[in-house]
């Protein structure tokens, strides 16, 4: 059984939202966020102390888009993972990696520097410009979303997972407003996914069970 550490509104959604499209059976252990703060005992599975972790048997993984890619090449094949043989595979781990480094690093500070800082260390510069940061990447999204209705191989993909997530964190952080007409009919359109809908249910499902509150 593989077993995913997931914080609400986290990058562990990711895989969440990955474990749900493929249909693979998952034990979800939700935690407080940040869990290095609120959860100490989870250090001693994940000494980083960060979101998400994944264990499969022997494997341990705690990157949101290395996860989502082990587990369509593990458990696949699925028409979720480009493969190499295809025209699109690479603009498809281009989008894998892009979704974390350049898309998700600047909502974070963000997040941290106009959310989760105590009001006397928050920075609306440092906020402000990181928001433009990432709207300025965003732009890559939009032209693509201009030409196709998804990222990669004219198919939902790991890829539209993984920029989607990318995609409902701004939502969280306020910056949705400023997306473009493509973006905002792509994002529009990956929520209408029964995936998607089941990864968020699953969410507010265990955060119940496990008591586990939203971040506020």
């Amino acid at each position: 059984m593989i077993t995913l550490y997931h914080c609400h509104g986290a990058r562990s959604f990711r895989p969440l939202w990955m474990l749900e499209e493929i249909g693979l059976p998952y034990e979800l252990k939700m935690l407080p966020f940040p869990p290095r703060v609120f959860a100490k005992d989870y250090l001693a599975l994940n000494p980083l102390g960060t979101i998400p972790l994944m264990i499969d048997g022997e494997t341990r993984m705690t990157e949101s888009s290395g996860i989502c890619h082990y587990l369509g090449t593990r458990y696949g094949p699925t028409p979720l993972i480009v493969g190499l043989d295809e025209p699109a595979y690479g603009a498809f781990l281009n989008w894998m990696y892009f979704s974390d480094a350049t898309l998700t690093f600047p909502q974070t500070l963000v997040l941290r520097y106009s959310q989760l800082e105590p009001e006397e260390r928050r920075n609306p510069q440092v906020a402000t410009d990181y928001a433009k940061w990432f709207l300025g990447r965003l732009r890559a999204v939009e032209a693509a979303t201009a030409k196709a209705e998804t990222l990669a191989a004219e198919r939902f993909t790991a890829a539209d997972i993984v920029i989607g997530y990318a995609l409902r964190l701004a939502e969280t952080i306020g910056l949705a407003k400023d997306f473009g007409p493509n973006v905002a009919a792509y994002w529009q359109r990956l929520q209408a996914r029964d995936g998607y809908k089941r990864a968020v249910a699953a969410e507010n499902l265990a955060g119940e069970q496990q008591k586990v509150a939203r971040r506020s």
